[in-house]
């Protein structure tokens, strides 16, 4: 046991926040002597045995470092090294592919190291929300009690040093409640970005050539597209019979090599808008022609 360890025995114990949680009773050591756990008397809560890693010992008191502040920073730390690892490995395989197969064992020991770390961040996400709302429990509290006071305060209940005094230590709490809200607020976003990058790290590259290919289909799609025009107009058109004497008049002789069409010939009209003579004539000028 070194002197460190002995001299936390007596003093007293506060949270990281500065919060008073009790006084250092004793220790609990295993067989070779260093220490497994610490006795901690808080009061009406009783005796409390806090693991030795969540004390850190001051001048005059030792600090208690919360467990889910140290199992955040554990899993973060050994998070960011196996991806570091990871991508290192990656760089050096595409820098060099006869190394593939002597990187493929150590590749499938970090990949492993990720699966058994998701593990410990599912707990370690369940117990960052209990304390949420653990804290969130304790704002409340320390809002009614606040508020309680300024009613007993207003009543002349108590008097105003009394009022004072209860601001002071609810204001106090509510500033601890607010820091470590802050913080796990923090170590939540910090966790979700890892996430982010296992999953970047953990995605098939795309392949060039399937870019390439993905883009001209793409862009024959959009040709497609652009090829297609409108289509004409169906509905007929009926040219009267006067217009088409007019452009026969003015018509010479066809060129052997030009096929020029024909308007078909008028249906038959009755007596009350074209005569016989009429047909008879159109009939004729087209047979000279």
């Amino acid at each position: 046991m070194t002197n460190d360890e002995i001299q936390v025995i007596g003093k007293n114990v506060k949270d990281m926040y500065g919060t008073f949680m009790g006084k250092v009773i004793g220790t609990i050591t295993d067989v070779d002597g260093s220490i497994q756990s610490v006795g901690i008397d808080c009061g009406s809560q009783g005796l409390q045995q806090i693991q030795y890693e969540q004390l850190v010992p001051q001048n005059d008191v030792v600090i208690f470092i919360p467990k889910w502040r140290l199992d955040s920073q554990r899993l973060i730390r050994e998070k960011q090294l196996t991806l570091r690892r990871l991508k290192a490995l990656i760089d050096i395989v595409s820098e060099n592919d006869d190394m593939k197969a002597d990187a493929e064992i150590i590749h499938e020991k970090y990949k492993s190291k990720l699966v058994s770390l998701d593990q410990k961040e599912t707990e370690i996400k369940i117990s960052l929300e209990e304390r949420l709302t653990e804290l969130t429990s304790q704002m409340k509290s320390a809002k009614m009690i606040l508020f309680d006071a300024k009613v007993q305060f207003k009543s002349n209940e108590i008097s105003e040093i009394t009022s004072d005094i209860v601001k002071s230590c609810t204001n106090e709490v509510i500033e601890h409640v607010t820091h470590e809200t802050a913080e796990i607020s923090n170590v939540k976003s910090r966790i979700a970005d890892l996430e982010l990058e296992v999953q970047e790290i953990n995605a098939p590259p795309q392949n060039i050539q399937d870019s390439a290919v993905s883009y001209l289909e793409t862009s024959e799609s959009q040709q497609v597209v652009q090829t297609i025009l409108p289509e004409a107009p169906t509905t007929s058109m009926t040219m009267p019979s006067e217009h088409i004497e007019a452009q026969s008049d003015h018509i010479s002789e066809p060129q052997p090599e030009v096929s020029i069409n024909f308007p078909d010939p008028p249906q038959q009209v009755t007596q009350e808008t074209k005569n016989n003579d009429d047909e008879d004539d159109w009939l004729a000028r087209m047979e000279a022609q």
